[in-house]
């Protein structure tokens, strides 16, 4: 026994014998590490992909997608949805497409309400869109959000008078876009507020139109507080002596509406 013990200790001890054997261990430390690396990339992860090119704006049913698998590697450098119950019942942005066997990245995918459009498959019957324009010191330093509840006040001359007040009573604000016709509060926009849309009755909605074409006229979005916004009333025209004013004005012009 001792003589066996002898034995490894002069093996152990011998320069050659640690030279050979260190060599060895870092041979198989750098194999590991490689395969290590190895399975990491090429190991495969089931991601979902396109059945066909999906066009902006269309929604994204179970029949648009399938599964395949890609290697790990590309996926950590890849902002892309990795589950199809994440995708099924949302839409493409507007200004993109997802090709036919392309993946779904996260910037290309959006809720319905994000779209900038989906504001009209809302309008009841007998209102129309209307786009008030407006700036960053009209809105209250771009404080008029989507579903806020707005009055209009029109200021006006008549016979060397000014006359302001209110017009139109509780509307509610669809959608608050800029000059490109953007969603004004996108999470990376910091875009600056041009128009204001919402939906009124189709004889406010002409009123509106004709008030933009008569210089003397300006109508002001009045933002009120949240109990009014609870509180909530029928939108209606409320200064029939305003109203009167158009119409006046409208005859003097000789215009038809």
């Amino acid at each position: 026994m001792g003589s066996l013990i002898n034995t490894f200790k002069r093996f152990f001890t011998n320069k050659t014998t640690v030279t050979i054997l260190g060599i060895v261990a870092g041979v198989l430390v750098l194999f590991f590490f490689y395969m290590y690396r190895v399975n990491n990339a090429v190991n495969p992860r089931e991601v979902p992909i396109a059945t066909r090119t999906i066009a902006a704006t269309e929604e994204i049913t179970k029949d648009d997608i399938e599964i395949v698998e890609i290697g790990s590697s590309f996926l950590s450098n890849a902002d892309v949805y990795t589950s199809a119950n994440d995708l099924v019942g949302k839409y493409v942005n507007t200004g993109t497409s997802i090709p036919k066997g392309g993946l779904f990245y996260t910037s290309q995918i959006v809720e319905k309400e994000e779209l900038p459009n989906s504001i009209f498959d809302e309008i009841p019957d007998g209102y129309t869109i209307y786009q008030l324009k407006v700036n960053n010191d009209s809105t209250y330093a771009n404080s008029i959000y989507p579903g806020d509840r707005i009055d209009l006040w029109m200021t006006t001359t008549q016979d060397g008078l000014i006359y302001y007040g209110e017009f139109i009573r509780s509307i509610e604000v669809l959608a608050v876009r800029d000059s490109s016709g953007e969603n004004v509060f996108d999470v990376t926009s910091g875009r600056t507020p041009a128009w204001l849309l919402f939906a009124v009755p189709t004889d406010m909605y002409r009123y509106l139109k004709v008030a933009e074409f008569i210089s003397s006229i300006s109508i002001t979005p009045v933002l009120r507080n949240t109990n009014y916004n609870s509180e909530v009333g029928s939108t209606e025209i409320t200064n029939d002596v305003l109203l009167q004013m158009i119409e006046n004005k409208i005859m003097d012009m000789g215009a038809t509406y």
